[in-house]
């Protein structure tokens, strides 16, 4: 056996091997100095894109080493020709893949930067890899020669039955999508449904909202549903609220020295405690004339809706300690009984 021959039985076995090994090395040099170098830019573009590339890179090796080793090989055309086709398949797919996952993470990390139409939801996420996915299908088709008029036809009729059979959840996605695009209910704000159910918006999905409430639970909602209650959004026209506490204090009270006692309280309680805007200057208004007392709410303003209960806590405990101190009645739940207007009643025969 000759030395050329030799070579041309090695050649196709050793490709694959060697494809591998050196594109491990390039991988290890070229993607070593680039992460060097995206550590010094401003930007995360070069660092997604990077690491979105960097999985894949030794699957491209492999193939082109498969490729290497077909070409040189004595195979029969004809299984050199499928080889071809499914190499060339593979390809689109991993690329396709790879699109897919930099779009979502370009699209994660960029949203909350941007004011864009679509916010990051599972639901938008999903939809673009659907999008990549079915663009990358059509190119392998159209690659490999295959008429895709006939499909779309058959697409076409089979999904009107499937729309007819999944009416419910397709209403459900486009309810989703009127919730994203409306920008009237999104990732992170804290909202409460007319039915009682109230909490953090966690995640839109194609079919529910997610809603995690307080004591960590999860509501789903399905979107169809959602659209049509009353919803409380308490981060809508934006997250700071007013905090209300209602006060009684005795009739005999010099009101004068309540409202200013009360007003320093809660000014104190404002610069304090965590979630209290700072700046606002609390006030009070009196307004009613009760049975054993007379009554005042109390305005505070908190930096989110949760932020209410800490506030609140700390305001009622410091104020009770101040009433004290300024010998400020709170008074009980009492009745009076007025013996003299009793007595003329009795006389008169009233």
């Amino acid at each position: 056996m000759n030395i050329k021959k030799l070579c041309e039985m090695l050649l196709p076995v050793l490709a694959v091997p060697i494809t591998i090994i050196l594109g491990y090395i390039i991988r290890r040099i070229i993607f070593g100095r680039l992460t060097s170098w995206s550590k010094h830019t401003k930007t995360q573009i070069d660092d997604i894109i990077i690491s979105a590339v960097k999985g894949p890179f030794i699957i491209w090796a492999l193939i082109l080493g498969i490729y290497i080793a077909i070409e040189f090989s004595v195979l029969p055309e004809n299984v050199i020709d499928i080889a071809h086709k499914v190499l060339l398949v593979l390809i689109v797919l991993s690329v396709t893949l790879v699109l897919a996952n930099l779009s979502v993470k370009l699209i994660k990390t960029y949203s909350s930067k941007f004011e864009v139409a679509l916010p990051v939801t599972s639901l938008t996420q999903n939809v673009s890899r659907v999008v990549i996915f079915a663009v990358g299908i059509l190119i392998i088709l159209k690659s490999l020669k295959i008429d895709i008029t006939p499909i779309l036809a058959t697409l076409g009729v089979g999904g009107l039955a499937v729309a007819l059979a999944l009416q419910d959840t397709f209403s459900n996605f486009f309810a989703g999508f009127h919730i994203i695009a409306s920008k009237q209910i999104r990732i992170g704000d804290y909202v409460k449904l007319d039915s009682g159910e109230e909490g953090y918006v966690t995640d839109i999905t194609w079919r529910t909202t997610k809603i995690k409430m307080l004591p960590n639970n999860v509501v789903l909602i399905p979107n169809e549903k959602l659209i049509k209650v009353i919803v409380t959004n308490y981060y809508l026209p934006d997250k700071e609220l007013a905090v209300l506490v209602n006060v009684g204090v005795h009739y005999n009270s010099d009101l004068q020295k309540v409202e200013k006692v009360t007003c320093e309280v809660a000014k104190e309680v404002m610069k304090n405690v965590q979630g209290g805007v700072q700046e606002f200057q609390p006030f009070i208004r009196y307004h009613t004339f009760a049975d054993f007392s007379i009554n005042f709410t109390v305005i505070l303003r908190a930096k989110e809706f949760v932020d209410q209960y800490l506030i609140k806590h700390e305001f009622i405990k410091r104020l009770h300690k101040r009433f004290a101190q300024e010998g400020i009645i709170i008074p009980y739940p009492i009745r009076a009984i007025n013996y003299e207007q009793e007595e003329a009643k009795n006389i008169t025969g009233i």
